[in-house]
Parts: C-alpha cells; structure tokens; sequence
C-alpha cells in the first residue's frame, strides 16, 4: 500500500511519526515538504518498502535507517541539502532510480558505483563541474541527467558510455559538443541552454533538445523522405525490369521461393533467433524491458502529530512547490518530462 504523509499546517513535520514504522506491509512511502532532518532507526522495520520520497526537506545527510531498507527500487533526495552520499548506500543493491537533483554535490559520488541495478540517475541542479574516469563503471546506467550544473566542456568521457540512452546537459557553459553517433543507444539528448550554435552530430533515430534543433530535426526529415521515395523508385524500376525479363520479381528484397534456397547453415542461425525470441518472451520481454507507465500512486493521509486519518483512495498530490511528479514507469523514471519539454 502507499501512503503519503502531509502535515495539515503549512510548515509540515519535524519528526516522522511513530505509528508509521510499525505499517509493515507499506510499499511506498512519500514524505515530500515537510521539515525532517532525520529519520527513526525503527523505519528499517519497514522493509517491504519499494519506493521511498524524501524531496523537499531539511536533510544535510542520508539517514542510514534508509540504506538499511535494502528493497527500495525507487530513491527520491531532491531538494535538500546533501554534499555526499554514505558508504552504506551500498546496501540498495535493488536500487533502479536515484533522484538527487538541487542539492549540493560539488563532486560526482563514487559511491553509485557499489549499485549495480542503477539505471537512472538525477543528479541536475547541483555543483559538477567534471566527472570521474571511472564513471564507466556504471555499466547498467541508461539515463543520466547533469542539466543545471557547471560544466565548461562536454565530458568526453561519457562517449564511453554506450549503454546511455537519455543524456540531459541543459543549462551549462558547454561551448561546443563532439560527435554523439559513438552512443549507439542513444535516444534522447537535451542540450538547451548552452552557448552552442546548433546541436552536435548524432544517429539518425536521436531526438535532440536545444537551440537549432528544430530547424536541424526537419532538415534530417526532409533528407529521410527522400532517401525512402529514392528507395522505393529504384525498388519499382527493378520489379519493372524483372518482369519484362520474364524473372520472378523481387518482394521486400526477399524471393517468394527463397525459402527452398537456404542454406542448412542460414536455416539454423534463424532457429537460432528464434529460439533467443522465444526465451526472451518467456523471461518476460527482452532484456531492456520497461515497466508499464503507471500513475503516481497515492493514498492521501493527513495527521498531526502521531494521529493519521484516511482522506480517501486517491487524492492528487497537493505540493505547491514541486514542479515535477513522480513517475513510477520505466527504469528511466524522467522520460515523460524530456518529452513534454521536446
């Protein structure tokens, strides 16, 4: 069950409640806008806890009650007042998103690398001006968001990154970008804000965010159009000779009989295939398997003091200061914020 706590004055509470450690069933808990500093060392008594929201409070550091509850798959720390993570994070070893966005890192934390399901990192709005070499050890990183930090020059390092699947630099002093067709995986990259001319060099199925980009998106299109209809025109004239050569025509570049011209070893590497496809659906999709976009679920619950009270089943989240809402879909929990903003 999920259960978002709200004290019903304005400056919301200073100490987690006590009743709450002891609702040992709670999958997810959201404690956004309150005044916590801490957090009991009962709360480890909570350890079907899957997603736990923490964003605008008081805290200087992670309470290690949190890196105890060794379940979470979901981590919200924005708007705080962090400079580092503890050594003990090390026990989230399910961890799959991180939010640590408008705090104070001045340096990238090592300490990500001990997690080796993080796909989704929110680190923008802080004080990076550089990263590590050995970033590359997050090998199972997807999206990576560094907008709103101090970056003078790309991080070249990050071309090694070939996982990467979303990158957001907005909101940098990034003067000029390399060639980002070495991230094959690439599908999304947000540039916006920068002092650049137009966006870098990337493949042709990346979606890019910034200065240009509208203009460099339709000329791409453009382009694409023409080598399809090229394609099509050069497939007809081909047809068109074969059939007054009285041969069999060509379909999708396959012959209709091609089948009784395969070779035993063409036939076995696409049993092969077959066979991977096959597992992959059994296993329950392909290896990047996305979870379903879910709503941001919640049971409103208000209280004063330790006095909690239903409100109903489904009550929108009511923080004035959040500009944001959760998203309990993919490993790449920001995705439908990238698009809105595209």
């Amino acid at each position: 069950l999920p259960l978002r706590l709200q004290s019903e004055g304005a400056s919301g509470f200073k100490r987690l409640p006590s009743r709450v450690p002891g609702l040992l069933h709670l999958e997810k808990l959201y404690l956004c806008g309150n005044r916590l500093r801490n957090l009991p060392d009962s709360l480890t008594q909570l350890q079907g806890l899957r997603t736990l929201a923490l964003d605008f409070n008081k805290m200087e550091d992670v309470p290690l009650a949190v890196c105890e509850l060794r379940n979470l798959t979901r981590l919200y720390l924005g708007s705080n007042r962090l400079m580092t993570l503890p050594e003990e994070i090390k026990n989230l070893q399910n961890l799959r998103c991180l939010w640590v966005e408008s705090n104070f890192f001045q340096r990238f934390p090592r300490e990500l690398y001990d997690l080796p399901q993080l796909k989704s990192l929110q680190i923008g709005d802080n004080r990076l001006k550089t990263l590590p070499p050995d970033i590359t050890r997050m090998q199972a990183l997807k999206g990576l968001w560094l907008y709103g930090n101090r970056f003078e020059t790309f991080p070249k390092i990050l071309l090694k990154m070939e996982g990467l699947e979303i990158l957001d630099m907005d909101r940098n002093k990034i003067t000029e970008f390399p060639s980002l067709r070495r991230l094959p995986a690439l599908h999304l990259f947000s540039y916006d804000h920068n002092p650049v001319e137009g966006p870098p060099r990337v493949g042709e199925e990346v979606l890019v965010v910034g200065e240009g980009a509208a203009e460099f998106l339709e000329i791409r299109e453009a382009r694409m159009e023409r080598r399809r209809k090229a394609a099509e025109e050069k497939a007809e004239a081909e047809a068109e000779e074969l059939a007054q050569a009285g041969e069999e025509p060509v379909i999708h570049g396959i012959l209709k009989n091609s089948n009784a011209n395969k070779s035993n070893s063409e036939e076995a590497e696409e049993e092969e295939v077959l066979e991977e496809e096959e597992m992959d659906m059994e296993d329950g999709g392909p290896l990047v398997d996305y979870e379903e976009e879910l709503p941001y679920e919640t049971q409103e619950m208000l209280g004063e003091g330790d006095l909690l009270e239903f409100e109903g089943d489904e009550l929108e989240y009511a923080m004035v200061q959040m500009d944001y809402e959760y998203d309990e879909g993919p490993e790449l929990e920001d995705i439908g914020r990238q698009e809105q903003r595209a």
